[in-house]
């Protein structure tokens, strides 16, 4: 599959799989201002096409070690100016991706730091390689969080691990991190693409219509009242009886074949 490519970012859709992948190794997959412009117009063009899964990966060693330090540095006094003009973009990107009905996949391939935070954990499933470390790292440079980086892992970790770690700004090996929940499985460098890839392919395969309410009702779930939440547990679940995808999946369990989904 050939992936568009601009500023370090690559992108494209086939076969009903999304790919987003960090393509700068030689910065660390850092994010510069062209490339969270280019990164924002590659989450909304995959989204655009209406994947059944996507998969978002990183090239080299590194994930992505955050925002790129060198161009904070140049910015002097005009930090401020330079955030505004990388959130600005990044951020309604992101949280449309992660709002996305599709399952996102993230294969964390290496060191992750700073925005890469929220970028390495905004997925639904977060497989990461054994020489996976994070840092948080914005604390122990007088910023505060961004990316999604203190929602997605207080998510995973809860608040006063995530404000921990945050804090202190140490290395957290891989291992640790899947003990803690940031990361769902680790996997040998060698066999992580191998295993985002069939993951993926698995999701891409499944009844798009219900993970797309699975995500919807899980998402918000610890702050819905209990009485909202069955009203729309009901209301989902009767949307998606009357699909097609419902009626291939119970002929295929009455059947004892695997189901053939197509629907939405």
């Amino acid at each position: 599959m050939t992936l568009q490519l601009e500023e370090g970012i690559a992108w494209g859709v086939q076969d009903g799989i999304g790919r987003i992948v960090l393509k700068r190794p030689e910065r660390a997959n850092s994010v510069s201002l062209a490339s969270s412009h280019v990164l924002a117009r590659a989450i909304d063009e995959v989204l655009d096409a209406a994947p059944r899964a996507i998969l978002l990966t990183g090239q080299g060693r590194v994930f992505c070690a955050g925002g790129a330090i060198d161009d904070f540095m140049a910015a002097g006094e005009k930090l401020p100016e330079l955030v505004d003009a990388i959130l600005d973009r990044l951020h309604p990107a992101l949280l449309r991706l992660a709002r996305s009905p599709a399952p996102l996949v993230v294969a964390v391939n290496g060191t992750v730091g700073g925005a890469g935070v929220g970028l390495a954990l905004c997925g639904d499933f977060v497989l990461a390689a054994e020489s996976m470390k994070l840092r948080t790292g914005y604390a122990a440079i007088g910023l505060s969080p961004d990316a999604g980086s203190s929602y997605f892992l207080s998510r995973r970790i809860g608040p006063v691990r995530a404000q921990q770690w945050l804090m202190l700004s140490d290395p957290v090996d891989s291992a640790r991190c899947l003990a803690a929940g940031a990361v769902d499985a680790l996997y040998p460098d060698a066999e992580l693409a191998a295993a985002a890839e069939a993951l993926v392919a698995r999701l891409a395969s499944g009844a798009a219509g219900s993970f797309a309410a699975i995500k919807a009702l899980c998402g918000d779930a610890p702050s819905r009242p209990i009485d909202a939440h069955f009203e729309m547990e009901h209301r989902l679940l009767r949307e998606r009886a009357g699909s097609a995808d419902a009626r291939e999946g119970v002929a295929a369990f009455i059947a004892k074949r695997a189901p053939r989904f197509v629907g939405h």
